[in-house]
C-alpha cells in the first residue's frame, strides 16, 4: 500500500487495536487482549488503553451433540482397530433404556433480559454444551440469533490454537522446533511455536506493540501474513524489549502473528485453507472464518457498529489477524467448544488429538518456567487457565465469552457486541446457573 494509505492506517491501528487486547478477565472481570487477567493491567492515556483482563471464574456448559445409543440388534459394533491411536478412547454407548437428562436454564433467560435491558445491548446469544448430550441449551435475545455473524476478538486465540496443534498432531512441525529452523529467519534463534501461543515468546505484548512500528502491520489488511511476521521476528527496533523465551507471561501482540505464519510456511497452505481444512469441514461450520478488520473500521474498546455481520464486507486479505480476526455464528463456535470436550472429535471426525488438547488445556506458563498470567490465573495455549477451580476461557474485547469445565465436560459460549468488561460481567452472572442446571441433570 501507499505510504500515506499505510500510515493513516496504523494510526488507526493505535485506536482501534486495543480492541484486541480486552479479552483476558476472570472473576467476570474481562480484558480482551492485553493483560493478565485476575489483575487489572496498567493502561495508558491513549484513546485506546490496553485492555487488561483475568479470565473468568467459572465456565458454563457444553452445547449440542446428539447422544450415541446402542446399534440395533442385528448390527455389528465396528471395533476400535479401525480408529487412530490419536483417537479419543472409545466407551461404551449409552444404554437405550436410560432417559434422557432433563436440563433446567429457566433461571438464566431474567438474568440476560434484565441485564440487556438495563444496559441497552442490541441483545445476546448463549448455548450450553456438554459432552454427553451435545447442545442442552440455545437462547437468544434482542437482535441476536441463531444466524448472526459476530465478530469474536480474542476467542479466535483457541480457534488458531487447534490449528497449530493439528499439523504438530500430522507431524508437519513440531511446536517446540525453533522457530527460525522452521521459517528460515535470521534472528531470535531460541523462541519456539509452543512459546509463541503461550504468550511466552520473549517478544513485546499487545500493550507494548501498540507503540512499535514494525509491530503494527499485524492490524492491517494489507500485505501477507509471512510478509508481517518477517518484519516483526527479525526488526532490531525491539532488541532493547526483548526477553528470553520462557521467563515471562506477556499478553497478546504479533507473537500470533507469527504462530500463523509458522503454519503457512510449514504446511504450504494459506491460513484460510488451513482453517477450512483441519476446522471448517470436518466439523461442517458454516461461517467461521478469519479477516483482519482493525484497520477497516475505527471502534476503539468497543465493538464495530459499522459492521453488518455479513463475511463478504470485511476488506479481503492475505494479512488475517491470528489473535482476534475470527468471525462466527454462535452455534459453530459452540460446536468448537464440544469438539474439545470430545477428544477431539467432531462426529466420526478426529479434528485434533486428545494429547493435544491437553497441551492446550493445561497450564503451561506454570509448568514451564513457574510464570503467572495474574493472581491466581495461568494460561495455556489460547485458553485462560483458573488455578483455582480448574476452568478455562477465551474471552475476546468485544464481549464473546467461551468457557469449558472439563472436569464436569460442558462448557458455554457467551456473545454479545460492545466490549470485553460488559461481556465479563454478564458471564459472571450465568457461571453459576449454568453449572447449577448441568450437575441438576447428571
Amino acid at each position: 500500500m501507499g505510504m500515506d494509505r499505510g500510515l493513516t492506517r496504523i494510526a488507526t491501528v493505535l485506536v482501534v487495536a486495543g480492541l484486541i487486547g480486552a479479552a483476558c478477565g476472570s472473576d467476570g472481570e474481562s480484558s480482551d487482549d492485553t493483560s493478565p487477567p485476575a489483575t487489572e493491567a496498567e493502561t495508558t492515556d491513549t484513546d485506546a488503553p490496553v485492555e487488561t483482563e483475568a479470565p473468568p471464574e467459572t465456565e458454563p456448559p457444553a452445547t449440542e451433540a446428539p447422544v450415541e445409543t446402542d446399534p440395533p440388534a442385528d448390527t455389528e459394533v465396528p471395533t476400535d482397530d479401525e480408529g487412530s491411536d490419536d483417537g479419543p478412547a472409545e466407551t461404551d454407548p449409552p444404554d437405550d433404556s436410560t432417559a434422557p437428562a432433563e436440563y433446567d436454564f429457566s433461571a438464566i433467560g431474567p438474568i440476560v433480559d434484565g441485564f440487556v435491558s438495563e444496559r441497552g445491548l442490541n441483545g445476546a446469544g448463549l448455548l450450553v454444551v456438554d459432552a454427553a448430550d451435545g447442545v442442552v441449551h440455545e437462547e437468544y435475545w434482542g437482535e441476536f440469533g441463531p444466524e448472526r455473524i459476530s465478530l469474536i476478538a480474542s476467542a479466535s486465540k483457541s480457534v488458531a490454537a487447534i490449528v497449530l496443534n493439528r499439523l504438530d498432531d500430522d507431524g508437519v512441525l513440531d511446536l517446540d522446533q525453533p522457530v527460525a529452523e522452521i521459517t528460515g529467519w535470521d534472528a531470535n534463534p531460541e523462541i519456539t511455536t509452543a512459546q509463541l501461543l503461550s504468550n511466552s515468546s520473549g517478544l513485546i505484548g499487545l500493550a507494548e506493540s501498540l507503540s512499535s512500528p514494525p509491530y503494527l502491520c499485524s492490524f492491517v489488511f494489507d500485505g501477507t501474513l509471512a510478509g508481517c511476521a518477517e518484519t516483526v521476528f527479525t526488526t532490531p527496533e525491539d532488541d532493547d524489549q526483548v526477553i528470553p523465551p520462557d521467563t515471562e507471561f506477556r499478553y497478546g501482540g504479533a507473537q500470533w502473528q507469527i504462530a500463523g505464519a509458522v503454519a503457512e510456511i510449514a504446511s504450504g497452505e494459506t491460513w484460510d485453507e488451513l482453517i477450512q481444512r483441519i476446522v471448517v469441514e470436518p466439523c461442517g461450520l458454516e461461517s467461521l472464518g478469519f479477516a483482519n478488520h482493525f484497520s477497516q473500521y475505527n471502534s476503539g474498546f468497543d465493538y464495530p457498529a459499522d459492521w453488518d455481520g455479513d463475511p463478504a464486507s470485511l476488506a479481503p486479505t492475505e494479512n488475517p489477524n491470528i489473535e482476534g480476526g475470527a468471525y462466527t455464528a454462535p452455534g459453530d463456535y459452540a460446536e468448537l467448544l464440544l469438539m474439545q470436550l470430545r477428544g477431539g472429535m467432531c462426529g466420526e471426525n478426529q479434528v485434533v488429538s486428545p494429547d493435544a488438547l491437553d497441551t492446550m488445556h493445561s497450564d503451561r506458563i506454570a509448568e514451564v518456567y513457574d510464570g503467572s498470567a495474574g493472581e491466581g490465573t495461568g494460561y495455556g495455549m489460547g485458553w485462560w487457565v483458573d488455578r483455582g477451580r480448574g476452568l478455562i476461557n477465551d474471552p475476546g474485547a468485544y464481549g464473546a465469552y467461551p468457557w469449558l469445565d472439563l472436569d464436569d465436560g460442558y462448557g458455554a459460549y457467551l456473545v454479545i457486541e460492545l466490549n470485553s468488561p460488559t461481556g465479563g460481567e454478564l458471564a459472571s452472572l450465568l457461571f453459576d446457573p449454568v453449572e447449577e442446571a448441568v450437575l441438576a441433570a447428571g
